[in-house]
C-alpha cells in the first residue's frame, strides 16, 4: 500500500528522529516499554535494559520507535491493541520470506499487547536508499520460485489497514475474483461507491478468465505490497524488503505493483526478467492486478481514486472486444 502521508518505510534510513527518552522514564513513566523490554529479554535470553527510545517518522498506520540499550537496538511498531492480529500476521509473513532464503527482511523478534497498546519488535536495520538493484530483481525472482500447493495462505492479514482474505484455493482465477477484486468491490459498495464502478466491476468479474488464456499461474510466494516504499538496501548495498502482505499467488501480481507507483530502477526490472521472463499477456494482466491496489486506495483514502479505478476497468474490458 502506498501511504498517503510520507513515502517510504518507517525504518530509520535518513528519516526524521526526535528526542531520546532516558532509562528513568522507561521504567517509571511507561509500563508499556518496561513490558516490551521484558519480552525482548525473554526472547533473546539476554537482559535488555533500555537506555533510550527514539520516535521515528515515516509511517501512516503505526507509530515507530528505535529502542536501545548500551549495545543493542530494535525497531518497534506500536498501534492500538485491536491491531495485535495485524502485527502477528506481519511477523508470520516476514518469517515466511525468511524461510524462502531469497531476500533479506527484518527478523521478527516478538509481539504482544499491554493495556491499550499492541507492539511488534523487529531487527533494526540501518537502511539506505541506494544499493544493488539487480540483486533485488534476482532475489525477488528467487522468492517467487518458492511455491505452495494452493493459492492464498495459512492466515488472513492486511493490505495497508484493509483486511486481506487468504482462504486457500486450488484455482487462481476463483481466488482473485473472490478474495481480491470482488472483496474490494464489495467494500467499495459499502463505502458508497456504487453506479458505474460496480457495473464495470461486475462485467470485469464475469469476463475474468479471458485474461488467462496464455498463462497458468503458479502459487508463488508474494510480498503482496511491493511498492517503492517497501524496499531499501542495507549498509552493504544488499536489498531488504519489509511491510509485507504475504500470500501465495501469481508472481505477476508482485511484479505489476513495482510498476504502479514507480520507484524501481531499470536494473531491477531487467534483472528480474533475465532471471524469469514474463509471460505473454503480462502487459494487460498487470493492469488487472494493480486494480486491486487502486480499489484499496479508493476504500482507504477516498474518491480521488474513483476515476483511476473506472478508467482502468474500461481499458481492461476494451482489451476483450
Amino acid at each position: 500500500m502506498k501511504p498517503s502521508v510520507v513515502p517510504g518505510h518507517s525504518y530509520p534510513a535518513k528519516l526524521e528522529t526526535e528526542r531520546g527518552m532516558k532509562q528513568e522514564f522507561l521504567h517509571t513513566a511507561s509500563s508499556l516499554w518496561a513490558t516490551v523490554a521484558a519480552q525482548i529479554s525473554r526472547h533473546t535470553g539476554q537482559t535488555f535494559v533500555p537506555e533510550s527510545l527514539t520516535p521515528i517518522g515515516g509511517g501512516c498506520i503505526n507509530q515507530t520507535f528505535c529502542i536501545r540499550d548500551h549495545e543493542r537496538q530494535y525497531f518497534v511498531k506500536l498501534n492500538k491493541t485491536g491491531n495485535l492480529a495485524m502485527f502477528e500476521a506481519e511477523a508470520a509473513g516476514l518469517g515466511e520470506i525468511l524461510d524462502s532464503a531469497s531476500l533479506r527482511v527484518p527478523q521478527p523478534l516478538c509481539c504482544g499487547s499491554h493495556h491499550d497498546d499492541a507492539w511488534l519488535v523487529l531487527e533494526f536495520i540501518d537502511l539506505q536508499n541506494r544499493g544493488n538493484a539487480a540483486a533485488l530483481g534476482i532475489g525477488l525472482a528467487n522468492m517467487h520460485r518458492h511455491t505452495a500447493e494452493t493459492f492464498g495462505w495459512i492466515r488472513d492479514n492486511t493490505i495497508g489497514s484493509t483486511p486481506q482474505r487468504n482462504a486457500t484455493a486450488s484455482d487462481w482465477i476463483s481466488f482473485w475474483r473472490q478474495h481480491r477484486l470482488g472483496y474490494q468491490l464489495n467494500l467499495a459498495r459499502k463505502n458508497g461507491h456504487t453506479g458505474s464502478l460496480q457495473s464495470l466491476g461486475e462485467r470485469l468479474l464475469s469476463e475474468f478468465q479471458h485474461f488467462f488464456t496464455d498463462t497458468l499461474p503458479l502459487p508463488s510466494l508474494l510480498h503482496g505490497d511491493l511498492w517503492g516504499g517497501n524496499y531499501a538496501f542495507d549498509q552493504d548495498g544488499q536489498p531488504v524488503i519489509f511491510d509485507p502482505a504475504v500470500y501465495y499467488g501469481d508472481r505477476e501480481a508482485d511484479l505489476a505493483m513495482t510498476e504502479l507507483f514507480g520507484g524501481f530502477p531499470p536494473d531491477f526490472q531487467a534483472a528480474y526478467r533475465d532471471a524469469w521472463p514474463v509471460e505473454t499477456g503480462y502487459a494487460t494482466r498487470k493492469q488487472l492486478y494493480n486494480l486491486y491496489h487502486i480499489l484499496n486506495h479508493l476504500n482507504l483514502f477516498g474518491p480521488q481514486y474513483l476515476s483511476q479505478a473506472e478508467t482502468t476497468m474500461k481499458k481492461l474490458l476494451a482489451e476483450l472486444y
